[in-house]
């Protein structure tokens, strides 16, 4: 767990502005006009419509992304009934993390009613303000009184989170639990000690997915639920089994699950030995769980544990459903959130967990490679699919079953948006990806012998974008996947300095030698270069042997680049090679270049880098709209910078009329389409956005893109080769796997473009 002091925490809530959450206005309201149509009297026109139609309060109101957060204090975390005002902080952090996971509004509510009737009375008379109610921390049994007559008698979703979060999100991994140990859902037997809301709710959403009801054994405080108990109130009444078991370590003798949501170290390690083979125990008590972890793997080594606490595997969080399962269901306008709906959720988690972990997730969480196992057998709460796959399950399921009120037709594109909503869609990457997986070519990665290269090449090939080629040391590629589990067995492996690839480099030896031998070079130091897996998979390419070569995580920029451009040679008659990147922001995609290739360019280097890029840009199917920029305005300071940006903008407009592009131009004006409009109305570039960006040098487009991926939160994709004979295109050192993979997709997409233009 985290480690933090009382100071810490109080600080983080005083800090600034107190609390954790506040209301941003979503239209404009900078003038009388805006003001005018927020209030009065421009307001009245919609209240006379929903007045006519209460459900247009969807369409002119912020009602169908509301949620609200409602308590009483009477449960609050594990603190029992501290009451409705100490509650607010629970509540605001709810409020936070329906934000930050799912994009959706929150108020909340403290409502200081401990009497069933009058909470319900209080919520009931809220609610058309709100899409959905999440009710919180809130004591049993009242709880489930509340929660069912508020379900009857409103139209929108009641969820009481404390309940079905934590039974959706151990019932998706008790589902692949089972999967792993081989057991099925219809035979197994279920301990469950403690008997309060969350356990009762646990219970019965398990036997709707399976479990026996005979099966399973419930404990209170006092023991096991069984006939002989007379103090069980009607909630419990429902466990009472006809059993000889009264203590939990009765009940744990050849048991195959423990869910515990009761106190710490009720458990031993005694009881952990008498369960049946392969035993799965879910130990929830917060903070501190049933049985500690190291404690119950001495115990058993044939364990699957899973705790609430995010210091140990398989953690049991509620953040995992309640934001995505309320997204899904206000999507769909729905009136309510049933079985069906919750149990669509817990399949769609558990089936996310068999998936392809993101390597954003592996960071966050510091570790190599999460797969489906013992150790993994429910998402991590930071992982970002989360919400494009459960929430369309949601929804589908609330459709299914008569609850929507609307209807999604188009599945992709709502996964789409979801993504948006996020900040999670890259639309340019995804098209590039599209575009790969329609015509996969053969893509040799150099430097494979590496474990995020081997990652990247897992996802390449499982999403169809390439035909991967590895070339490497063989023998450490194949250690290498069979210590991360990686789905690679089958994939073509060349190792260039081996003795099967003797021809070959024969053969590519002999080629470079021909187009090399009046430059200073020896058939036998063409041979020799045929030992280094750069100039070896450069000449696959240069040899028709494959289509397009990736390379550079592991090597300096010069020793890829060098060896590439005196095999391949440029496709252009300026004979010019220049490198772009594209930087992804929240304003849009935009194009940078030369940031790795020409360090000190001339003016007609700075256009051919122009014509370069603006022809890539074209083929994303975007018109560039392009500046030239310097630390000057259109010749307002004199420098050899700003004179070679002014020349090359001239040589540009004087060849080139149809291109959109003018300079010198500093990058504020550049960005600012009003700003340059008005005090530079004569430039070119008109009030067009420009999304095409030519710096004077490498040193300030380098600088650029950096600090756009580090300070602007910008996502950075490349360099781009652009020029080269052939798809040769070269990482980042140390680039992410999710790099990795979308220069996979750019190299196969040129290769593409490449041959076609044969």
């Amino acid at each position: 767990m985290a480690k933090f002091t009382k100071e810490d925490a109080l600080n983080y809530h005083s800090a600034g502005r107190p609390g954790k959450i506040e209301v941003v206005p979503t239209k404009p309201h900078s003038s009388q006009q805006d003001l005018s149509l927020a209030y009065s009297p421009g307001v009245a026109e919609p209240c006379l419509e929903i007045q006519k139609n209460p459900e247009d309060a969807y369409k002119y109101t912020a009602r169908g992304n509301l949620v609200a957060v409602i308590s009483n204090g009477t449960a609050v975390l594990g603190l029992g009934d501290i009451g409705a005002m100490a509650g607010k902080p629970v509540m605001e952090g709810k409020g936070l993390l329906f934000k930050i996971f799912s994009d959706i509004d929150v108020f909340d509510i403290e409502v200081d009613r401990h009497d069933p009737a009058e909470f319900i009375e209080t919520v009931k008379a809220i609610s058309p303000t709100f899409g959905g109610i999440n009710l919180e921390d809130i004591k049993a049994p009242e709880c489930f009184e509340i929660e069912e007559t508020l379900k009857k008698e409103l139209d929108i979703p009641v969820f009481h989170d404390d309940q079905h979060g934590t039974a959706i999100i151990s019932a998706a991994g008790l589902l692949n639990a089972l999967e792993l140990v081989n057991k099925k859902i219809g035979e197994v037997k279920v301990v469950v000690n403690g008997a309060g809301a969350s356990a009762i709710s646990c219970a019965k959403l398990y036997i709707s997915l399976g479990v026996k009801s005979e099966n399973v054994l419930m404990c209170d405080s006092r023991g096991v639920l069984n006939t002989k108990r007379k103090d069980l109130n009607k909630y419990k009444a429902d466990f009472v089994r006809d059993t000889n078991a009264e203590t939990l370590a009765d009940a744990m003798k050849d048991a195959d699950v423990f869910l515990g949501l009761s106190v710490a170290d009720v458990l031993t390690a005694e009881m952990l030995k008498s369960m049946g083979p392969n035993p799965i125990v879910f130990a929830m008590a917060n903070p501190n769980p049933e049985i500690a972890y190291e404690k119950a793997m001495k115990a058993r080594k044939d364990l699957i544990f899973a705790t609430g606490r995010s210091d140990y595997p398989n953690q049991i969080n509620n953040v995992l459903g309640f934001p995505f399962i309320f997204r899904g269901a206000l999507d769909v306008k729905a009136k309510a959130i049933n079985e069906e709906m919750k149990i669509a959720a817990v399949h769609a988690l558990a089936n996310l967990t068999k998936e392809d972990v993101p390597e954003t997730v592996n960071k966050a969480y510091r570790t190599q490679n999460l797969f489906f196992g013992h150790d993994y057998i429910i998402p991590k709460p930071l992982d970002p699919r989360l919400i494009y796959h459960v929430a369309p399950a949601v929804a589908k399921a609330a459709i299914e079953t008569g609850v929507a009120r609307t209807k999604i037709e188009d599945w992709d594109k709502y996964k789409e948006e979801l993504r948006k909503r996020m900040g999670l869609d890259n639309q340019l990457i995804r098209e590039v990806i599209s575009k790969a997986r329609s015509n996969p070519r053969r893509l040799i990665f150099s430097e494979a012998d590496n474990y995020k290269m081997l990652k990247a090449v897992q996802t390449v090939k499982m999403e169809g974008i390439a035909e991967p080629v590895l070339l490497g040391d063989k023998e450490k590629i194949q250690e290498l996947i069979r210590e991360y589990r990686l789905d690679l067995e089958d994939i073509e492996i060349i190792e260039q300095r081996s003795t099967e690839a003797k021809e070959l480099r024969k053969r590519y030896a002999q080629r470079l030698f021909e187009k090399r031998a009046r430059k200073g070079m020896t058939y036998d130091d063409a041979l020799s270069n045929m030992f280094q897996p750069n100039h070896f998979g450069i000449m696959m390419v240069e040899m028709g042997d494959a289509d397009a070569f990736l390379s550079g995580f592991s090597s300096k920029y010069a020793d890829v680049i060098r060896p590439a451009i005196q095999i391949t040679g440029t496709n252009n008659e300026k004979n010019h090679v220049a490198g772009m990147y594209i930087v992804q922001t929240k304003k849009g995609t935009y194009f940078f270049a030369d940031t790795t290739v020409n360090i000190q360019p001339s003016a007609q280097t700075i256009a051919d880098t122009t014509l370069l890029v603006a022809e890539t840009v074209r083929q994303f199917n975007i018109e560039p709209v392009i500046a030239v920029v310097s630390y000057s305005n259109f010749g307002s300071i004199k420098g050899t910078s700003p004179e070679r940006a002014r020349e090359a903008v001239r040589m540009l407009h004087r060849e080139h009329p149809d291109l959109v592009v003018d300079g010198e131009m500093q990058m504020n004006y550049a960005l600012n389409t009003e700003l340059r409009t008005s005090k530079y109305g004569f430039n070119k570039l008109g009030n067009r956005e420009v999304n095409t960006i030519i710096f004077p040098n490498l040193s300030s487009g380098n600088i650029a893109y950096k600090m756009m991926q580090e300070i602007g939160a910008a996502e950075v994709t490349g360099p781009l080769l652009l020029g080269m004979g052939k798809p040769v295109h070269i990482l980042q050192m140390e680039a992410s796997v999710r790099e990795i993979v979308d220069m996979a997709a750019f190299a196969v997409v040129d290769a593409q473009h490449q041959q076609s233009m044969k």
